[in-house]
């Protein structure tokens, strides 16, 4: 059974930094699309970062390029998103999600998703 379970998240200042996790079970990294995604109370859920299934590109939404990094390790099958100089606009419930195959791996076209992680970057 596809499994994704994120963690890392919590209660930043301005600035700082977190890293989140996306743990993976019941199938390969390499075999699917992964994307970290956020959404925020209000707001629809929007792709903050992602690798393509098909050669492992990685992609970013221009809110996020320059301050946000993902990585993964395989032999871990963990996915990771590095954040840093964080801004009270990155506030969201963010979300890690897999699909074999999407148009573009920025785009909510995944059908597992795990069950979140709360990030609140506040003074």
């Amino acid at each position: 059974q596809l499994q994704l379970v994120e963690s890392g998240g919590g209660l930043v200042q301005p600035g700082g930094s977190l890293r989140l996790s996306c743990a993976a079970s019941g199938f390969t990294l390499d075999d699917y699309a992964i994307g970290w995604f956020r959404q925020a109370p209000g707001k629809e859920r929007e792709g903050v970062s992602c690798f393509d299934s098909a050669d492992g590109s990685t992609s970013y939404a221009d809110s996020v390029k320059g301050r946000f990094a993902i990585s993964r390790d395989n032999a871990k099958n963990t996915v990771y998103l590095q954040m840093n100089g964080l801004k009270p606009e990155d506030t969201a419930v963010y979300y890690c999600a897999a699909e074999r195959k999407v148009t573009h791996c920025l785009l909510p076209e995944y059908d597992y998703w795990g069950q979140g992680t709360q990030v609140t970057v506040s003074s």
